[in-house]
């Protein structure tokens, strides 16, 4: 209970302690309300209308707060700060609720047959930008089926969102579904038409928004730098399909830039991506690059344009609840790099599974260098956290992931990239097409799915930088799995062999779990290029080796995730004896192999010796000999721990 009672504590600190910021000497203070006018001079007495005429005016420095209402606006930020002390600060004032809003309140909706109802709008309702018009579109993007066209309009009915029908017909011709109200839209000459179900609703007497804003808060330019976002809910945007070759916009996004901090704002209803912490755009975007190949030309391209640790990055997502994004919570293609993503509740990702691609999870980063991914709740996605390329020194640590497809999907990584302290509870916990990993200290409920060798060829860099030192194919194995519990359905069986070394110390392994020793799995290949057969002969199948196992078959740990009062608890058996069955050492630099490809140590993204001498909650761990699993516990039988 103490060790719940610090973390929860350290969280509302935090939590309240980014609520507001006063504005330091020398420095302005805009305010914005509902009942300002743009001509006022942004004082708290005499405010502003929107929050774009206080962006206008904000200098490095200055707070601009924002007091309770509904904005319909597409924020541009035109400059950023200066540095961490100086930078520009939009935040909701203490005590007050604001919402951004990138949709436009609907009325005039006509009575059709069953229950479709009909909108018509002159295009100049929508402006330069009319969502109804513009596709969903760009590279690893998969319509389904193929010839199928998405729009990246929405319409919401009191707050929620309506699904797109693949014909006219499905809305027009038959009575709605409850659980499932369609609607379809089409552009011809100076209009645009609507249609749409409404079950048992007049949409005139209820609140009907469409999408007419491509982003919330997104600057037009790159290297808008040290801009903090607090408090706010931001949703409602038609944002487009975000792959790694392409500018990638979100809801909110720092298009491509250094030091954000996006905080304690409900980010929600975003056609395709929420927060993008990703790539600038330039003539290449979305052509002749859907390839690893093409990646490789996208990654030069960016080194070119800044991507370095002083340039770009760097940036913190914390205490957000992002949800009811179709393709990523949280994407970001290099300009991830060196950012802290924690605190985070993110679910409901992809989860009408409206169109395919490659590029759908709560977080999906290319070129992680350097990101820690730590605390946070994930559920209710198809993937909850995929680092896909360039994932050096990356951490995944103390978060929790149930209901997913796949809670870890590594893609082409060489590491080194450690996931410590992790609660996994999805029915396959790692999707695994890489090397250079060390799972310390987690639980494991579920399977693993592992991908032996993959042809592509893809970079690695010198230590804690973007500099790419050569590429590499991707053999798998060099994992390493060390003091970690696996319980309920628990499956490493897919690491019986592989063709770099995978060792296993210091795991427990209860009723119904399965190890990886002594079993006998067909090897499986990842994408094949011409030149893979070639490189493939260069390496030899290997058995996993593993010591120090603590296999207790007889032993049922129960594990359930269950949620009350918007909390949700861990009800499990553990057993203090196995600290005395079975002697661990505690994890560090020195204990871990180095990573094979990149020939690099296992250490902090400051470059500092790594220990992992905490566990979920933060609490000390037993540095002689550490509990297995994420918990440092003191007592046998039955537990229920509050994980969020």
């Amino acid at each position: 209970m103490k060790s719940i009672f610090a973390f929860t504590f350290c969280f509302i600190c935090t939590f309240g302690f980014a609520q507001r910021v006063k504005v330091s000497p020398g420095y302005k203070e805009y305010h914005v309300a509902i009942s300002g006018n743009d001509s006022n001079p942004g004082t708290q007495a005499s405010p502003y209308k929107t929050i774009m005429a206080a962006a206008n005016k904000a200098m490095p420095g200055d707070v601009i707060t924002v007091h309770a209402g509904t904005y319909r606006e597409s924020i541009v930020p035109p400059r950023g700060g200066n540095s961490e002390q100086e930078r520009i600060t939009y935040q909701v004032a203490k005590g007050e609720k604001v919402t951004i809003k990138g949709s436009e309140i609907a009325k005039g909706w006509q009575k059709q047959q069953h229950d479709t109802w009909v909108l018509k709008l002159p295009n100049s309702f929508f402006g330069r930008f009319n969502p109804y018009k513009e596709l969903i579109h760009g590279d690893w993007f998969w319509p389904k089926p193929k010839e199928r066209k998405y729009l990246r309009g929405a319409v919401y009915l009191n707050g929620s969102w309506l699904m797109e029908a693949a014909k006219k017909a499905e809305v027009t011709d038959q009575d709605a579904d409850p659980k499932n109200q369609l609607w379809c839209a089409t552009v011809e000459g100076d209009s645009t038409t609507i249609w749409t179900q409404f079950k048992n609703v007049d949409p005139n007497k209820e609140l009907v928004e469409i999408n007419v804003r491509q982003t919330v808060f997104y600057p037009d330019k790159p290297f808008v730098n040290f801009i903090t976002v607090r408090g706010f809910t931001l949703e409602q945007a038609a944002t487009n399909w975000a792959p790694p070759t392409a500018e990638q916009h979100g809801l909110i996004g720092t298009h491509w830039s250094r030091g954000w901090v996006i905080e304690n704002n409900t980010i929600r209803y975003s056609k395709c991506v929420g927060i993008a912490l990703g790539k600038y755009g330039d003539v290449y975007d979305n052509k002749d690059t859907e390839s690893a190949k093409g990646y490789v030309g996208t990654i030069n391209r960016a080194l070119a344009f800044g991507w370095n640790k002083a340039t770009i990055g760097g940036h913190l997502v914390r205490n957000n609840t992002i949800t009811n994004c179709e393709q990523t919570g949280i994407v970001g293609s290099m300009g991830c790099a060196f950012s802290v993503i924690e605190g985070n509740s993110i679910h409901d990702i992809h989860i009408h599974r409206l169109f395919d691609g490659a590029e759908q999870a709560a977080i999906k980063f290319h070129g992680a260098v350097d990101v820690q991914i730590r605390n946070n709740h994930i559920y209710r996605s198809n993937f909850g956290i995929w680092l896909d390329w360039m994932a050096q020194g990356a951490q995944i640590k103390n978060n929790l992931m149930h209901d997913n497809d796949h809670d870890i999907f590594l893609e082409v990584d060489h590491g080194p990239m450690l996931i410590s302290n992790n609660v996994l509870l999805s029915k396959t916990n790692l999707l695994m097409n890489s090397s250079g990993a060390a799972f310390v200290h987690n639980i494991f409920g579920g399977g693993m799915t592992v991908v032996n060798y993959d042809g592509r060829l893809t970079p690695y860099h010198l230590p804690h930088a973007t500099d790419v030192v050569n590429l590499h194919d991707n053999p798998g194995g060099d994992v390493q799995f060390v003091n970690n519990l696996f319980v309920n359905a628990g499956n490493a069986s897919q690491y019986a062999k592989s063709l770099l070394p995978v060792i296993f110390e210091g795991n427990v392994y209860t009723k119904g779990t399965i190890r990886a020793v002594n079993q006998n799995k067909p090897m499986r290949f990842g994408e094949m290029g011409k030149d893979a057969q070639d490189q493939l002969k260069k390496y030899t199948e290997q058995a996993a080796t593993e010591k120090t196992a603590l296999v207790k078959d007889e032993f049922n740990a129960a594990a359930i995730l269950t949620a009350q009062n918007d909390h949700f608890y861990l009800e499990i058996n553990l057993d203090k004896n196995w600290k005395t069955a079975q002697p661990r050492t505690l994890v560090s630099t020195a204990s871990l192999r180095k990573a094979i490809v990149p020939d690099l140590p296992f250490e902090n993204t400051d470059s500092s010796y790594l220990k992992v001498d905490t566990d979920y909650f933060g609490k000390k761990r037993d540095i002689v000999n550490p509990f297995p699993g994420p918990f440092e516990i003191r007592t046998t039988g039955k537990q229920k721990i509050k994980l969020w």
